[in-house]
């Protein structure tokens, strides 16, 4: 699954096998989770899926954060007969990055999503009808606060580490400075503490698409097909954000899709391969993404702002783990200007913080595709750490 959440092929060799989501309601009354908006919410229920096996000592686990439209089946199958393997296969399981022959990994669908976890889609208790636009507002650190609360109901009191990419890699900083004795490392992909002007323009443009189709209904359209045009267009206009200029001539170019020479009218709106691909991603995600949790998500990823107008290590100044910060030349949704910004402000801060930028023409979506370079970063950053005591001094590497 790319960051805007296509799971890609995956071959099968290595994988952890058939797994099942699993749920658990958590912030039940009187204990409601108090959101950062003021409100308070609960029951909630969180859905998540483990991989591997958790040592006697619980010193081996490992949460995955996922990106923007992501789940919690981040690897294998839930059924032989399956066609997708979970998103970041590639990268859990036996001998992988995180190899679960050594770790216990944990993956849950964020709060406010629509693949388990308690949403917009889901029934407002007090009402008894779906929550639609009525749902609390959210935030970053209200998402963290749900999955640290599913940590330590699993009985972790202190995770190995928390890592993620985009959407995921600002949930692990928050996380990194919200709790900071609960995660030992932090591992950051194509990520920043905030996102530019530019990301919050293409929020923008795909909420605009979802509020413009008549078919969204002010967010209650559950009893009909919704607005599946605003939503489609939504996903292609992200969609290009996770891609880079290159990859997109070398798999398209200018290619006709259907025809060796232009139709020669406006009936027909789609024959270049590219406008193709992009028809096929909105399609897809229309039947499996609820457009209320893309409003209240890509919101939550606007707002976010680690310094909130401090200096940076400033804010990070709370944090205790080591980090592992990895950037991709040619990601312009998240550039690795802003991931030299994030290591020199943990260094400033003090921190452990080791940091690469990695070649790759894949753009944004490259820490869900080139996997191997990121295997031979973080199985060594990870098998370091557990050689430590837990809750080691953070200390600077210059």
């Amino acid at each position: 699954m790319n960051a805007s959440g296509d799971t890609p092929d995956c071959s099968q060799e290595g994988s952890v096998g058939l797994v099942r989501t699993q749920t658990m309601t958590l912030f039940q009354a009187p204990h409601l989770l108090q959101l950062e908006s003021g409100q308070t919410m609960g029951p909630i229920t969180v859905a998540y899926e483990t991989y591997g096996t958790l040592s006697a000592d619980a010193s081996n686990a490992v949460f995955v954060c996922h990106a923007l439209t992501g789940d919690a089946h981040a690897a294998g199958l839930h059924a032989e007969d399956d066609r997708k393997s979970g998103w970041w296969d590639g990268f859990i399981g036996p001998g992988k990055g995180l190899d679960t022959d050594q770790l216990f990994v944990i993956c849950a669908n964020v709060l406010g999503g629509c693949q388990g976890t308690t949403g917009p889609g889901s029934i407002n208790p007090e009402t008894g009808q779906r929550y639609g636009l009525d749902f609390p507002f959210l935030t970053i650190r209200d998402v963290v606060r749900v999955h640290s609360e599913l940590v330590r109901q699993l009985g972790i009191s202190q995770l190995l580490a928390v890592a993620g990419g985009s959407l995921g890699g600002m949930q692990v900083l928050e996380w990194s400075v919200l709790c900071p004795e609960q995660l030992r490392c932090a591992v950051v992909l194509a990520s920043a503490p905030r996102l530019s002007a530019q990301g919050i323009a293409f929020n923008a443009v795909g909420r605009r698409a979802i509020y413009a189709d008549p078919g969204f209904c002010e967010g209650q359209y559950y009893d009909s097909d919704g607005p599946r045009f605003g939503l489609a267009l939504a996903r292609m206009v992200a969609h290009i954000t996770y891609l880079s200029e290159d990859s997109i001539e070398l798999k398209f170019g200018r290619r006709l899709q259907d025809s060796e020479r232009f139709a020669f009218t406006m009936q027909k709106e789609t024959e270049f391969q590219i406008e193709s691909y992009l028809h096929y991603q909105g399609k897809r995600f229309v039947q499996r993404f609820d457009a209320n949790s893309y409003l209240y998500l890509t919101r939550m990823m606007d707002y976010y702002d680690l310094a909130e107008g401090r200096p940076l290590a400033e804010s990070l100044a709370p944090a205790q783990c080591r980090f592992l910060v990895a950037g991709y030349d040619t990601d312009w949704l998240f550039p690795c200007s802003q991931s030299r910004e994030l290591v020199r402000s943990l260094l400033e801060s003090g921190k452990h913080v080791s940091f690469v930028e990695l070649r790759c023409p894949f753009g944004h979506d490259s820490f869900l595709i080139d996997l191997a370079p990121l295997a031979a970063m973080v199985r060594p950053f990870l098998r370091n750490a557990m050689k430590l005591p837990a809750s080691r001094p953070a200390v600077a590497e210059h």
